[in-house]
């Protein structure tokens, strides 16, 4: 028998599987049959997958298809956003949650759906078929807390505790998915949960091909966006690895350099200058754009001076603007711009020319808002800016 591979059942290509099958007495066809099994239907019990000879399924399911994996906790927001607080193997826990939409039959505008799901696409083709559906987003998390520091995200109060593996990371859409009622589909999936998606780098960037390989989920690339802080020599690989196809979202959140060290101390090592240039060189494919995050923060960052600051830095890219009145957070005593101070910010950036929306609260009732993802039992230690 063939040594077992490094690379997590889950986390396997149809390509790998093939090669591993004949391991288990199967044979290399077995192998994208297993991944269909596991992706495309969600079947994670070995023991289920009826079209593979018995002594297989019973190989499988002996050595574990799929990590160990529980939902402790489910909350439902009043508008119908869910988050799911998921136990891991080690006892780790993470949290995803599922955004939806509305059916498009009196839905939103392609606009609205952007600035309430982040959702990177442009186009907004369906068939008559689908008019019913509801549409959903989910956010997933990349890290077992984040090493970041950003003092208006909860995510990073108990700092880095550990990277989530590729199977983890895809496994939160497969429970997600499950989850789902039947008249919802999974439309979008963003990498905006707990952690830094790029300081996780290579299991990023296989569950971004698992989730969007044809035998599997097969969801477009066009409706898959990656955040970052600002990871440069990482938004350039993923650039080059994924020809510019996955949407990238910058968490930017300021326009100077001093204003944005404080907020986020990674940008002591990418200051602005640099990450502008590594946006200038991401390769957009034609009528793609990448989505800027602007948290608005009182008395930090949302002033009309500061407004005036992202217009002159945002020159020249190909960028919509997503406003986010920072939603409160347990470790922070900083709080959101009023709606007066949103609405003045926003009409400076659309009288620039700039796309611009802001992000309306979604599951902030039950703590699933953008910032507010938090490890479990970690102490709300109270984080003020960088002075």
């Amino acid at each position: 028998m063939q040594s077992r591979p490094s690379t997590p059942p889950l986390a396997r290509t149809p390509e790998e599987w093939a090669t591993y099958a004949p391991s288990v007495g199967g044979r290399s066809f077995h192998g994208k049959q297993i991944f269909r099994w596991l992706h495309a239907r969600g079947v994670l019990d070995a023991s289920k997958m009826t079209d593979l000879p018995i002594a297989m399924r019973e190989a499988l399911a002996s050595g574990g298809v799929a990590p160990a994996a529980e939902i402790v906790l489910e909350r439902r927001s009043l508008d119908d956003t869910r988050k799911l607080l998921l136990r891991l193997g080690d006892g780790a826990t993470i949290e995803t949650v599922l955004i939806p939409g509305v059916s498009k039959r009196g839905g939103p505008s392609p606009a609205e759906l952007d600035a309430d799901a982040s959702a990177a696409a442009e186009d907004e083709d369906e068939d008559a078929a689908t008019l019913d559906v509801v549409r959903v987003t989910q956010c997933i998390s990349t890290q077992v807390g984040c090493a970041m520091g950003c003092v208006f995200c909860a995510s990073g109060v108990a700092g880095l505790k550990r990277h989530l593996g590729p199977d983890e990371i895809a496994l939160q859409v497969l429970i997600g998915r499950a989850r789902l009622e039947p008249h919802e589909q999974l439309r979008n999936v963003v990498y905006m949960g707990m952690g830094e998606p790029l300081h996780n780098y290579e299991a990023t960037a296989r569950s971004l091909r698992l989730l969007t390989h044809p035998d599997g989920i097969g969801l477009s690339s066009r409706r898959v966006t990656v955040s970052t802080s600002g990871l440069v020599p990482e938004i350039a690989r993923l650039g080059e690895d994924f020809g510019g196809n996955i949407g990238l979202a910058i968490s930017l959140h300021a326009a100077d350099d001093e204003t944005r060290t404080k907020l986020m101390p990674i940008n002591k090592k990418y200051p602005l200058a640099v990450l502008m240039d590594a946006l200038r060189a991401y390769p957009l494919p034609r009528r793609r754009r990448i989505t800027i995050e602007y948290t608005l923060v009182a008395g930090q960052n949302d002033t009309s001076t500061e407004a005036k600051k992202l217009v002159k830095l945002l020159r020249g890219l190909p960028v919509k603007i997503n406003l986010i009145p920072m939603n409160p957070i347990e470790a922070s005593t900083l709080g959101p711009t009023d709606s007066g101070g949103v609405a003045s910010f926003q009409k400076i950036l659309i009288d620039a020319g700039y796309s611009c929306f802001v992000r309306k609260r979604r599951g902030d009732d039950v703590g699933a808002a953008c910032g507010q993802l938090a490890l479990l039992g970690a102490k709300p230690k109270v984080r003020r800016p960088v002075a």
